[in-house]
């Protein structure tokens, strides 16, 4: 009876349990009818860093956390909504307190109500880009049936209001970056990007944000730096626009004028930004003369390490990714000497690692094992070795052609 008892009390408690991705709508609000469509609403990929590793929030059921920002300056409105909560009383269990998660991210200064928040969205036409200018460029828009022209901006603290701006901004970054953290803005060798649609509201310009980049300025001695891009991220409603391109190559540009710089790294990239910037890096080093056809089939050399740092700030290891794919461009995949030719370059540098590795495993056995067994074990290692290898290889090599794909069609 006790069991049967407990499973039933289980189940009723399952009952409140709420996956805090779905749970979590988010919007970015240009017009009042914006609040009422579904359309416009999208959800986390991540919720773990405020909601823990499961990603649920327990007490409620129906639960609705609704997180809604102005387009441009990113007013907040933040509501709870649910059709149940467990009542402590009768169920002994407590709720989890959902409101003191979200405050603990989002800053202060937040609408708790529709009415509060659309009349904040009536004053947004005085609201305009921080900082400078650096590019403007459109996109043709299939469902408007016209070009959307977009700005990037690069602003700093000293802007007034960007502060604040910025807090809300950050916010964004829980949600959609695995490992996101806030930066310390008091720092001053911050720099930020920012990219901007332009919309038309009642014959007004109006300004929504797309996305940004913070990218962090080291120093490095005597008296140079070197920027390394910290977070990227582009708001889902405009992912796939090809705004991360736009983005990363305005910033490139923008060191790429400063004496000082050094080159350009970046902090924990993600997949995807590795071949965002595959794709940007090979569209800037197409045309410089050290990757000519003729000097990519003689090899990777130094005179490509230097053109591409001193021309566009492009370091060694990514210098040599380009090659990699600008070569493959220009080799003749079906020709077996060629195609063998670039196999054995590219598979030369994958097997660096391994064979690092394998220096320090012999090491190790000299000392622990009997001479016959390590050759044995060598010989499996090799194998298992040469079939990761070739995994490996293939996987860049399909990684390669995509961004030769989109470098056809930029």
């Amino acid at each position: 009876f006790f069991f049967s008892g407990l499973t039933a009390m289980e189940k009723k408690l399952a009952e409140y349990k709420c996956n805090t991705n779905e749970a979590i709508q988010l919007k970015l609000v240009r017009f009042p009818e914006d609040l009422e469509d579904e359309n416009t609403t999208f959800n986390p990929e991540y919720s773990h860093q405020v909601f823990g590793d499961d990603e649920v929030a327990f007490g409620y059921k129906g639960l609705k956390i609704l997180l809604y920002y102005i387009a441009g300056n990113l007013s907040t409105l933040f509501r709870i909504e649910y059709t149940s909560k467990v009542n402590e009383k009768f169920d002994c269990v407590e709720a989890d307190d959902v409101e003191s998660k979200i405050r603990e991210i989002i800053p202060p200064g937040f609408c708790t109500n529709t009415d509060d928040f659309v009349s904040l969205l009536e004053k947004e036409v005085n609201f305009k880009p921080f900082g400078t200018l650096l590019h403007t460029y459109s996109i043709h828009n299939e469902e408007a049936g016209e070009d959307i022209t977009y700005q990037i901006y690069k602003a700093d603290m000293t802007c007034p209001g960007f502060r604040e701006y910025h807090e809300r901004l950050q916010t964004f970054l829980m949600w959609f970056i695995e490992t996101a953290s806030f930066i310390d803005v008091d720092d001053e060798r911050w720099n930020y990007f920012l990219v901007f649609e332009k919309y038309n509201k009642d014959g007004a310009t109006l300004f929504a944000t797309v996305g940004y980049m913070t990218v962090y300025n080291y120093y490095v001695y005597p008296d140079k730096t070197r920027p390394r891009v910290s977070q990227m991220l582009i708001l889902p409603p405009f992912q796939g626009e090809g705004h991360g391109a736009q983005l990363l190559e305005t910033v490139h540009r923008y060191y790429m004028s400063s004496p000082t710089v050094l080159d350009i790294t970046a902090e924990d990239p993600s997949e995807n930004y590795v071949k965002l910037r595959d794709f940007v890096l090979v569209k800037l080093c197409q045309d410089l003369l050290c990757f000519s056809p003729v000097k990519l089939m003689q090899g990777f050399s130094q005179e490509m390490v230097t053109e591409a740092q001193q021309k566009l700030k492009i370091n060694k290891q990514h210098t040599r990714r380009v090659y990699e794919i600008l070569r493959l461009r220009a080799t003749n995949m079906g020709d077996a000497e060629q195609s063998r030719s670039y196999r054995l370059d590219v598979k030369r540098r994958l097997i660096g690692p391994y064979k690092k590795k394998q220096r320090e495993l012999a090491k190790m056995r000299r000392c622990l094992r009997p001479e016959e067994m390590t050759n044995q074990l060598n010989q499996i290692d090799l194998n298992l070795q040469r079939e990761q290898l070739e995994e490996s290889f293939q996987q860049l090599v399909s990684d390669y052609r995509r961004v030769l794909e989109r470098l056809a069609q930029a």
